[in-house]
């Protein structure tokens, strides 16, 4: 099993769990401060709120964005707490996925009544035709 399927499988199991004892309706910095610290406890280096840095045209744009969470600086979560999910929910993570060059991310959402309609596992595919700045350090 790959470092990516083994962190997806954790993120997923973890996930699950939350979600069973929190509930549906929780702000989604509540969740992803339990999936933080829940993720740390099983070895996980866990990165919240990730600020991202890229150049477009030539010009630098500094945090730009921020990941949710980056775990061990190669697996993206993307969380929300909404009814349901939305396409540009996927083409969010998708974005991150191809900008910070990525392969495969979790977009979870903890609003729905159980979370089996709201984990979404994404593969990066894009060729990058921009330039951005390889993930960092904070």
């Amino acid at each position: 099993m790959s470092d990516v399927d083994r962190i997806s499988r954790d993120v997923i199991d973890l996930a699950i769990r939350i979600h069973r004892q929190l509930g549906p309706g929780l702000l989604e910095s509540v969740y992803e401060t339990v999936l933080a610290a829940k993720l740390r406890e099983r070895g996980y280096d866990v990165q919240r709120q990730y600020p991202v840095d890229f150049e477009f045209e030539g010009t630098h744009f500094d945090a730009a964005f921020r990941l949710d969470l980056l775990i061990d600086g190669q697996f993206i979560v993307e969380m929300k707490s909404t009814e349901q999910l939305s396409r540009v929910h996927a083409k969010q993570l998708l974005t991150y996925l191809r900008l910070t060059k990525q392969p495969v991310g979790l977009l979870i959402n903890f609003g729905g009544e159980t979370l089996k309609e709201g984990v979404r596992r994404l593969v990066n595919s894009y060729d990058p035709s921009a330039s951005f700045a390889p993930l960092r350090e904070i």
